[in-house]
């Protein structure tokens, strides 16, 4: 995963999203799945032209919400819980149903004129914002808890009204996503499931919560109605292709490998099981641990055995570049780069940006200055840095900072400073910020008034970030 940079290349922790400080990662090939999943969605919704992006959070519980019409949210729990991919796929219907009824725009609204603007607020703080978390065990019993203090303030009828008015958005994102599900020509049963194993885990963890102080509708009443809904679909015993499903349980065991320990991976994926999921798992888990060296035939094995996967070779320049060979590296992240832009001419919504950083990375951290300049045209290319603030790419730190490095070796002061402004104003906190804008007004001083860096860093010395 072109991820968790501390641990790893390919599924590395970014920073964190600018407004909701969420642990996010990065991943070419899940994002690619995530992509091939929702589209279709998207497209029946009417959605298409909005560019809603898939976001992958570093949690272990099954979730997914939204809080805007730009980014769907979803918990890397939720990946590897959801056994098949329409599963998955039932949970995006959901909180794209969220999006098309309006309900965070209608939440935002209510909590603008209504007068306990205080309790409402605490309200959203405490998780309805998350406004289609399909896990709703947890959240219902924060906000069970929540109530029984705020009440005691007289504000007690306000929260209820919240509450039902959130049940009714709850319920109304159910329909709407099986609609959806059934103009794309899929199956409701993923959904079903996934909300019949919560009726399980309601029952046993908060059977005794008071109904009008949950976060979502009671769980046998969203049923039963999903029964119906879905049991009448002329798709509702269509499975995925198996293809899809190879794919879906590849992203599953690349999270098992990339994030539980390396017992419980081959507790999970035994040696005895040669399946393609399971190797992968067990080399990811094995390079993970530390053990590179010993690990990388591992790799080698399943690159033989499928030469054109790109996320193969792909690991293998990722675990030599976190093995500090990063000249070794260059050559794998290259291969991977040409096959996933071999699929993007047979599929324009492939995207390989995360590869593309890592491969900047290795060209940087070789310490050959022969091979600066490639890194620069392909960070450049990637990142957006020659288009204006806004539109580039921003939530990528390390390719800021490579791309920093680079001119700095170049010895291009004023972009290794304008990339660094950036790197700092992409981090999403308040005190980067203040040292974006530190080192955009060193860049100024070096670039010609008027000019795109000058412009760049103006608009990164005047932002203020909304209060």
């Amino acid at each position: 995963m072109a991820a968790i940079y501390a641990v790893s290349a390919s599924i590395a922790a970014v920073s964190p999203a600018a407004a909701q400080s969420l642990p996010l990662i990065r991943d070419t090939e899940i994002e690619n799945l995530l992509k091939d999943y929702s589209l279709p969605i998207f497209k029946a919704a009417g959605l298409a032209s909005q560019n809603i992006t898939m976001r992958i959070i570093r949690h272990e519980s099954f979730n997914a919400f939204v809080v805007d019409g730009r980014n769907v949210f979803m918990n890397t729990g939720t990946l590897t819980q959801a056994k098949t991919p329409n599963e998955v796929i039932g949970v995006i219907a959901h909180e794209t149903g969220h999006i098309v009824g309006g309900h965070m725009a209608q939440l935002r609204s209510r909590i603008a004129r209504d007068a306990t603007k205080s309790l409402l607020l605490t309200i959203l703080g405490i998780g309805l914002m998350v406004g289609g978390a399909m896990a709703g065990g947890d959240t219902a019993r924060e906000v069970g808890s929540a109530g029984g203090g705020l009440a005691m303030g007289g504000n007690e009828m306000v929260m209820r009204s919240m509450l039902s008015e959130r049940r009714s958005q709850e319920s109304a994102a159910d329909q709407a996503g099986l609609r959806l599900l059934q103009a794309t020509r899929q199956s409701g049963r993923g959904m079903l499931e996934t909300f019949e194993r919560f009726a399980e885990q309601e029952f046993w963890q908060s059977k005794d919560l008071d109904p009008f102080v949950r976060s979502h509708p009671v769980a046998a009443d969203r049923l039963n109605q999903l029964r119906e809904r879905v049991a009448a679909s002329p798709y509702v015993n269509d499975k995925d292709p198996p293809q899809l499903q190879l794919r879906h349980d590849m992203m599953r065991a690349k999270l098992d490998g990339h994030m539980l320990p390396m017992p419980l991976v081959f507790n999970r994926y035994p040696t005895s099981n040669n399946s393609l999921p399971a190797r992968y798992a067990r080399a990811i888990a094995r390079n993970c641990s530390g053990s590179c060296a010993q690990a990388l035939p591992d790799i080698d094995a399943l690159i033989r055995d499928k030469p054109d996967n790109p996320y193969f070779w792909e690991l293998k320049g990722e675990l030599l570049l976190k093995a500090g060979q990063a000249a070794e590296a260059i050559d794998p992240l290259r291969k991977a780069a040409g096959l996933l832009d071999k699929l993007k001419h047979a599929n324009p919504t492939v995207s390989y940006s995360q590869t593309q950083i890592m491969l900047g990375r290795a060209l940087v951290s070789s310490n050959d200055p022969r091979l600066l300049d490639e890194a620069i045209t392909i960070l450049t290319h990637v990142l957006g840095a020659d288009k204006p603030l806004w539109q580039g790419e921003d939530d990528d730190w390390m390719g800021w900072w490579q791309l920093a490095v680079a001119y700095d070796r170049k010895g291009n002061q004023a972009e290794a400073l304008l990339a660094t402004a950036r790197k700092h104003f992409y981090s999403g906190n308040a005190k980067d910020i203040h040292e974006a804008q530190i080192y955009a007004k060193r860049a100024q001083q070096v670039f010609s008034r008027g000019s795109r860096g000058w412009l760049i860093a103006e608009d990164i010395i005047t932002y203020k970030a909304p209060t």
